[in-house]
């Protein structure tokens, strides 16, 4: 990827996300995550009042992180991330991960981009950012 090829709008690769409960078993299992909102439907629905189970924020960014790792790939090296889960998901549905690019300094060969999870409706539901350096 060589810079003078990127410019400002310019889409990342989408990706989409439909995570089971063997996904959510697996993720947490790997983070020691104990939290039974993401596995025991009637504790997360009758005590916690969730409509369903609750896709990890975490491995959310997870997939952000991603998003902007596989898009720069062997030509650069990611100096700057961060998102925030901003609404709650849940089993069943399918997320779309992607971004864009914001800005370029060609001087310091770096790039921003914006990066979002979006569900099927279309509403950003973690928001993140990151800043990549180009190094080929």
């Amino acid at each position: 990827m060589q810079i003078s090829e990127l410019k400002v709008g310019d889409g990342l690769p989408e990706r989409h996300h439909t995570p089971t409960n063997v996904t959510l078993f697996m993720y947490n299992a790997a983070v020691w995550n104990l939290h039974r909102i993401h596995y025991d439907e009637t504790y997360t629905t009758q005590v916690e009042k969730h409509p369903g189970i609750v896709i990890d924020g975490p491995l959310q960014g997870d997939w952000l992180a991603q998003c902007v790792t596989n898009w720069v790939g062997a030509d650069g090296r990611v100096l700057r991330f961060s998102y925030s889960n901003r609404r709650a998901t849940y089993l069943g549905e399918t997320l779309v991960s992607g971004g864009r690019i914001t800005s370029i300094d060609p001087l310091n060969r770096q790039v921003s981009v914006e990066l979002f999870i979006r569900n099927a409706e279309g509403t950003v539901m973690s928001p993140g950012s990151a800043v990549v350096e180009l190094i080929r």
